[in-house]
């Protein structure tokens, strides 16, 4: 069957669930792409984009797409040649939280209303991030006025459910790495989005106080960065200087998956996080992680190493990372059964359930599946 895939942020995790998708799925997926910068024009207006670059949507069974789009703008462009849409929502503007100084735009959250609404399928890439959206629902429709569309909320669960992300998870891990080779003091990755939903300040603060207590690292910050550098990040070049072993992204796949391999400790101070592709590459590759016991973390991380690996506050995360660094070598045996645990999130392991998800969409008929005055849905 062929399908079309249209990503209008094509960065991060919407360019490794794209590409991963394209890689390994028994259909044919054509992909058109927007660079990932200026999300909020993106769902303004990359509907229109996409409507004059389709050539022939009538050879599709199907589209696929993210929420960072307006589907129901498009879906009224394409008419009633569009074929069935499949949402993945890698996030919501309905939970995200705002920028320092940043004011609430509700509009960004009716978009994903009348997104999830139109589709004909939604996926979310974790059970979080799907408890937290319904949860939100309810009181983001209260805050309007009067007329609250109440009945959108179950209109939208029924054809909502949950599929984790595929991750590209190749090679393995080099067996050793850990002891601290030649008496080197350990490499500390950050691999998240360099943007303050991820958190850097506290993350720097633990690596001060790695310091002040006498004890040494090394460090790779990799991750990318959509517009300016975060002060954080450019205090940390000059504060930790010679122990910074990597400053930037790194666009080739098999350099970054190189930098993780060297890895022995990945930390998340995440303020938001859905699922977490950054982490399972790096527990794949071997690293030990210290997570916040929040968001999706307990979701990917099995519940028997939670006392482990989550913290509960930044005295937490202090604690933890202190004690890594002071003796890592007895946390190598739970990193090596950390890293198998991470393999359940492989593309191959979950591919076949998506391949079934796009033929099960290919059979809905095309035509609008806007909700009627009722509240029920057409069913052409």
């Amino acid at each position: 069957m062929r399908f079309l895939f249209l990503e209008p942020f094509f960065g991060g995790s919407h360019r490794d669930f794209a590409e991963g998708l394209v890689a390994h799925t028994r259909h044919e997926i054509d992909l058109l792409t927007l660079p990932a910068r200026f999300w909020k024009w993106r769902m303004r207006g990359a509907a229109l984009h996409f409507f004059e670059k389709i050539e022939s949507i009538e050879r599709y069974d199907g589209l696929i797409t993210c929420d960072l789009m307006s589907v129901s703008d498009l879906k009224a462009l394409l008419g009633p040649a569009c074929p069935p849409i499949l949402v993945y929502f890698h996030e919501n503007q309905l939970t995200y939280p705002l920028a320092p100084g940043e004011s609430i735009d509700f509009q960004f959250g009716f978009t994903d209303i009348t997104t999830a609404l139109v589709a004909d399928r939604i996926l979310f890439n974790s059970h979080t991030h799907f408890e937290a959206f319904f949860s939100r629902l309810p009181g983001f429709i209260n805050m309007m006025p009067e007329f609250r569309p109440k009945w959108i909320i179950e209109e939208i669960r029924k054809k909502a459910d949950v599929l984790y992300p595929g991750c590209q998870l190749p090679g393995v891990r080099e067996e050793g790495s850990m002891a601290g080779i030649n008496g080197t003091p350990p490499l500390v990755i950050w691999n998240h989005r360099w943007e303050f939903d991820k958190g850097p300040k506290d993350f720097f603060l633990a690596l001060d106080m790695i310091l002040e207590k006498g004890l040494d690292f090394r460090l790779a910050l990799l991750g990318e960065n959509f517009q300016a550098v975060p002060k954080e990040f450019i205090w940390a070049r000059q504060r930790y200087g010679d122990r910074i072993e990597q400053y930037g992204h790194v666009e080739s796949k098999e350099a970054y998956f190189d930098w993780l391999k060297k890895g022995e400790i990945v930390i998340s101070t995440a303020q938001q996080e859905n699922f977490g592709i950054s982490t399972v590459e790096a527990v794949y590759f071997g690293c030990f992680p210290i997570l916040p016991h929040r968001l999706s973390y307990p979701e990917i991380i099995p519940e028997k190493f939670h006392g482990d690996v989550l913290y509960k506050d930044n005295m937490g995360l202090s604690e933890k990372v202190i004690a890594f660094v002071s003796d890592r070598c007895k946390y190598q045996k739970t990193a090596e059964e950390l890293s198998a645990h991470m393999e359940r999130f492989s593309w191959e392991k979950l591919i076949e359930r998506y391949d079934d998800e796009l033929e099960t969409l290919s059979y809905i008929p095309k035509g609008c599946n806007c909700p009627n005055r009722h509240g029920d849905v057409n069913a052409n």
